[in-house]
């Protein structure tokens, strides 16, 4: 059942999109580092100290969501699979649908996704969202396997598919780098016996 938002989480909302927006298109502009927390305020029409109210981690977090949106679809994606799908595979499909592995994206979102991926500081702000995952993204894939959440296999995984994005983000086939990933997590390292098959 959707939530209605009040006039207060309706108007913190505009305000976090429109300090979203105006540090997008200065960024593209300008570059990120062409542009300061005080031009965004100004671009947005609010103070610095309703800047930092709304984004605390600063201008690196003024173009992403809280990560929190990545969770649901990474959990979604394990715990939502079609019967007989092992949890990588599920995980693949997930990832190579999004962010630099897909070309299938509007105009405003090639555009963000391209700031990023040449923006050393927003390229590490993204990875701490990813990793932000692990937990959640353990757990369930430890509900799904019958392991224990704590288990460092399990955790030790997550993190591994985690990565994914910031290392083979920058190639220059994102998506046939992402395949040779999850192909090596599927089948082990050639030759040395390991298999996570």
């Amino acid at each position: 059942m959707a939530t209605t938002m009040g006039r207060r989480e309706r108007k913190k909302a505009q305000t976090r999109q429109a300090l979203s927006e105006a540090a997008l298109r200065l960024f593209c502009e300008h570059g990120y580092d062409g542009v300061t927390v005080a031009q965004i305020a100004d671009e947005a029409d609010v103070s610095i100290a309703t800047l930092f109210a709304h984004v605390p981690d600063g201008k690196d977090a003024l173009i992403f969501d809280d990560g929190a949106e990545r969770r649901v679809w990474l959990v979604a994606a394990v715990r939502d699979r079609p019967p007989g799908q092992s949890v990588l595979e599920a995980l693949r499909r997930c990832l190579a649908a999004r962010g630099p592995f897909t070309d299938d994206l509007p105009p405003d979102l090639r555009r963000k996704r391209e700031l990023i991926v040449s923006t050393p500081a927003l390229r590490e702000y993204s990875r701490k969202l990813w990793i932000a995952s692990e937990g959640a993204l353990a757990e369930v894939i430890a509900a799904e396997s019958g392991r224990d959440p704590s288990d460092m296999t399990v955790r030790a995984f997550a993190r591994y598919v985690l990565e994914i994005p910031e290392l083979a983000g920058m190639e220059p086939d994102p998506l046939a780098a992402l395949n040779a990933i999850f192909d090596l997590l599927e089948s082990g390292w050639p030759g040395s016996g390991v298999s996570t098959g």
